[in-house]
């Protein structure tokens, strides 16, 4: 009979790198990710450095772990619109809604968390590929279904869904939202605007009477 020793061990190794995260991710929002060291996560735990890395062999895999916990969340927000009973075009605003929503309060409200999604986008991380993975295949089945539905035109749900996510990156990369805001438009509200605008136009090209 297997003994139950490896299965309470597992659990205590999953329970302390989820602490690890917790307590990782307070001091990213507070201090920033860049000013966050091993030794300040390990000093809150009241463990070793030397403890931390035996759960995180670096830094930077503690970095990628909590951005994989910001974007999953949002990924999974994306999953459950796209994944909705809606006509296909409403479910492709209203991902592209929550898409600008988020990385907009990632730079208003969350600026450390903004700092290390954007370096995460800039720095080509490996969590950012599954993100965008994530977003694309998204979009794919909600082009499949609109098509399928009769509401689109026939295309190519994968390539069609790369290109609306190129036709809207303004509005749904981190540094390039900031850039505008800055740059260009007067305030978030505008920048809402121009996107409805843009997702008119991009709906209408995928319609049937189009």
């Amino acid at each position: 009979m297997t003994s139950p020793a490896p299965i309470v061990q597992e659990d205590r190794a999953t329970a302390t790198r989820r602490r690890i995260l917790e307590v990782a991710e307070a001091l990213f929002r507070s201090i920033g990710y860049q000013k966050t060291a091993v030794a300040d996560i390990a000093r809150e735990l009241g463990m070793s450095p030397a403890n931390v890395y035996r759960f995180f062999p670096s830094k930077s895999a503690i970095n990628e772990a909590i951005a994989e916990r910001l974007l999953s969340g949002v990924a999974g927000e994306l999953d459950a619109v796209a994944d909705g009973r809606g006509p296909a075009a409403d479910r492709l605003r209203d991902m592209l809604r929550l898409l600008h929503a988020r990385h907009l309060a990632l730079f208003f409200r969350e600026k450390r968390m903004h700092d290390m999604v954007s370096a995460a986008m800039s720095e080509h991380w490996g969590v950012i590929a599954a993100f965008i993975g994530r977003i694309e295949a998204a979009f794919a089945r909600v082009l499949a279904d609109g098509v399928a539905r009769g509401e689109f035109a026939p295309l190519d749900p994968a390539v069609a869904a790369r290109q609306l996510k190129q036709a809207t990156f303004l509005w749904t990369h981190p540094v390039l939202i900031a850039d505008c805001l800055e740059k260009r438009v007067s305030d978030e509200g505008q920048m809402a605007a121009e996107l409805e605008e843009m997702l008119d136009l991009l709906l209408r090209g995928l319609r049937v009477d189009s």
